[in-house]
């Protein structure tokens, strides 16, 4: 943990700004076919001053964390600055801040497990594997964990320590039982430690005799009828929705930029069943996967009802977009590494749960497709987006036929919102990377949704 005390570079300062320490660490330990095929695990750390008015920004960073290296910074940053500001013709605005301060940190309570420990974990999956289903062609165990520590100052006083641990097991299947190469994954996890809270090794043989039988019938699978069709999309897939069709046309510095959230404020977007939120830290009392307390501009992090009641009525902010739009910053400026600097994005984006019985969501589609999970996805500015799918059923009068091949959906998210005529009552999370200029962690996910939507097939 960072035990420089920032407080004694308060006096920096001239205006706006930031002192800020950050550490990632990372590791990525992968069993293929029962072979250790990656092992690897990174660390990175430094440091970076940034001060601003108006918009006008001066940023510096070092790996070196060192009092001279500190102080040869914030003067290197001012004169970027004042370079920068006198290119301008008018007087710039201040960056208005008050002082927000608090601490979050977390320490594993558990010895931290070493390569040659985890691997037995994953071996001893790997065998359970291999021994009841020896056909398959494929099996990829993966173990993922990262954590991230910041520390700010910033000039308006305040000072924040935080850390973020994150830990996931990824578990793929693939087998050629078709002829071709099918394949199949499931991922487990969340915030804390490997150590502390990864289940024991027998918790995930059912998970994974589930995502062989899922595989099997995939293996099996049709493709859908293309065009337009009622669908139950599960968490997965309505996450991604929300994330990356949703969230980023609401994400101020897009909005200014053209967006088409940015004519539709205080507009109906959605159904009035829909209330999307982009939430802080904690969800029904639970740390949501990727929680912010407060952000790399010392803001204290609240939840952004960006759509409530199918109203858009809110966007995501840095304290200068914020100033520009009338509106408040609530904890969305984040940065990715010691070098790169804050930028709005998401934390955990989710549509809030219906009242509804996936069971009886899926029953009320006469003919339609229930999508699990997806592959990938990529949405632009207008929100259309594209998103493929590898898990999914068809529906037949209310019920689960046949699995799917892979496909795709596609279409307008603000249209696909507005179809929508049900939402679970339960909810799931994820996590996943953005990558909006730096890639980032963000969590995703939420209820089920019936909706309409446009489906790829096979002429």
């Amino acid at each position: 943990m960072f035990e420089l005390d920032l407080m004694k570079y308060s006096t920096f300062f001239n205006e706006y700004g930031e002192l800020r320490l950050h550490r990632n660490q990372m590791m990525y330990l992968n069993l293929l076919n029962g072979d250790v095929d990656t092992n690897s695990s990174n660390s990175s750390e430094g440091f970076s001053v940034r001060l601003g008015r108006g918009g006008i920004w001066g940023f510096s960073s070092a790996a070196e964390i060192t009092d001279a290296q500190i102080k040869k910074a914030f003067q290197a940053t001012e004169d970027k600055y004042k370079w920068l500001s006198g290119k301008q013709n008018k007087a710039l605005a201040p960056i208005s801040a008050i002082k927000e301060s608090g601490n979050w940190l977390y320490l594993p309570e558990n010895t931290a497990w070493g390569t040659n420990r985890k691997l037995a974990y994953l071996r001893e999956l790997d065998i359970y594997i291999l021994k009841k289903y020896p056909e398959l062609n494929m099996r990829s165990l993966t173990l993922i964990s990262s954590d991230v520590e910041k520390k700010v100052l910033t000039a308006a006083g305040s000072e924040f320590h935080l850390n973020r641990p994150l830990y996931n097991l990824v578990i793929s299947l693939t087998t050629n039982k078709s002829g071709d190469p099918t394949s199949l994954y499931d991922v487990f996890g969340g915030f804390g430690f490997i150590e502390d809270d990864l289940q024991p090794v027998e918790t995930y043989f059912e998970k994974i005799d589930e995502l062989y039988e899922h595989l099997m019938r995939k293996s099996e699978g049709v493709y859908p009828q293309p065009g337009m069709h009622d669908v139950v999309m599960d968490a997965d897939l309505a996450g991604i929705l929300s994330h990356e069709a949703i969230g980023h046309t609401t994400e101020a510095d897009l909005v200014m930029k053209g967006s088409v959230a940015g004519d539709l404020l205080g507009e109906k977007v959605a159904s009035e069943q829909v209330t999307l939120v982009d939430i802080a830290h904690t969800y029904e009392g639970k740390l949501c996967p990727v929680p912010v307390f407060m952000d790399d501009e010392g803001v204290l992090a609240e939840d952004v009802v960006i759509i409530k009641d199918g109203i858009l009525q809110d966007f995501m902010h840095d304290r200068a977009s914020a100033q520009k739009m009338n509106m408040l910053p609530k904890g969305n400026a984040r940065a990715h590494s010691y070098f790169d600097e804050p930028l709005i994005r998401m934390r955990n984006t989710m549509i809030m749960p219906g009242n509804s019985k996936l069971e009886d969501m899926i029953a009320g589609v006469d003919d339609g497709y229930y999508l699990i999970k997806s592959s990938n996805g990529q949405a632009d500015t207008t929100s259309e987006f594209m998103f493929g799918v590898v898990q999914g059923y068809e529906i037949k009068q209310g019920k689960l036929g046949k699995a799917l091949k892979d496909t795709t959906i596609s279409g307008v998210a603000f249209d696909v919102l507005k179809s929508v005529t049900a939402i679970s009552d339960d909810y799931k999370f994820n996590t996943g990377t953005c990558g909006k200029k730096q890639n980032i962690l963000v969590g995703m996910g939420g209820p089920a949704v019936r909706c309409r939507v446009n489906i790829g097939g096979k002429a």
